[in-house]
């Protein structure tokens, strides 16, 4: 009866010395919270040579960061600001006219989708044509990328605009997508109902 609690304790002992194993917790995000509905308000400045439907909860601000560009058009070029998201929808304007014709304008915008291409783990666009005859693209990219959603718009003879959806944070595609997809569906609604002016 000894012998076999002598070696229950030698067993006991041997194993309870062993160091703890530990094991990390997994990443963690920090919790973003959305609204409960999307709602819109018109954005209707008679300046501008566009009008859309934006969200109530963003924001629109003047574009600074081309504020030494001093072409008229860049009196246009805005950003819809998404303080609680840390996000901006930056939005440029350029009259389409014999200097940028509308495929020059096409190819630029594409070279700046494009440009992320590397970074992205795929890259996909779909065309949209809203009810009042703006056409455009909507391109869609996945993984950690400084913008999931970028978009062009034109009538094809007077005006382009071209949008991109930015985080002010590193791009980390898992901790955005609450976010970024929350705000697919307002980039979505501001698509399809833009207009331009004559």
């Amino acid at each position: 009866m000894n012998k076999y609690l002598v070696v229950c304790m030698v067993v006991i002992s041997i194993f309870s010395c062993r160091p703890p194993v530990y094991t990390p917790k997994p990443a963690g995000y920090f919790k973003i919270d959305t609204p409960q509905k999307h709602q819109y308000r018109l954005f209707d400045n008679p300046d501008f040579p566009y009008t859309f439907e934006y969200p109530v909860y963003g924001s629109i601000e003047k574009d600074t960061l081309f504020s030494e560009n001093k072409s008229k058009e860049s009196n246009y070029w805005i950003n819809i600001d998404f303080k609680e998201f840390g996000a901006i929808i930056n939005l440029t304007y350029k009259e389409i006219n014999k200097e940028q014709p509308l495929y020059r304008l096409n190819e630029e915008s594409y070279k700046m989708s494009y440009a992320h291409h590397e970074k992205a783990e795929y890259m996909d666009h779909q065309e949209f044509r809203n009810e009042n005859n703006v056409t455009g693209l909507l391109y869609t990219l996945g993984g950690n990328v400084a913008t999931r959603y970028q978009f062009t718009a034109t009538d094809s003879t007077h005006h382009f605009m071209r949008g991109a959806l930015y985080f002010n944070v590193t791009p980390n595609s898992d901790s955005l997508k609450p976010a970024s997809d929350f705000l697919e569906k307002d980039i979505e609604h501001l698509l399809w109902t833009l207009k331009w002016r004559k």
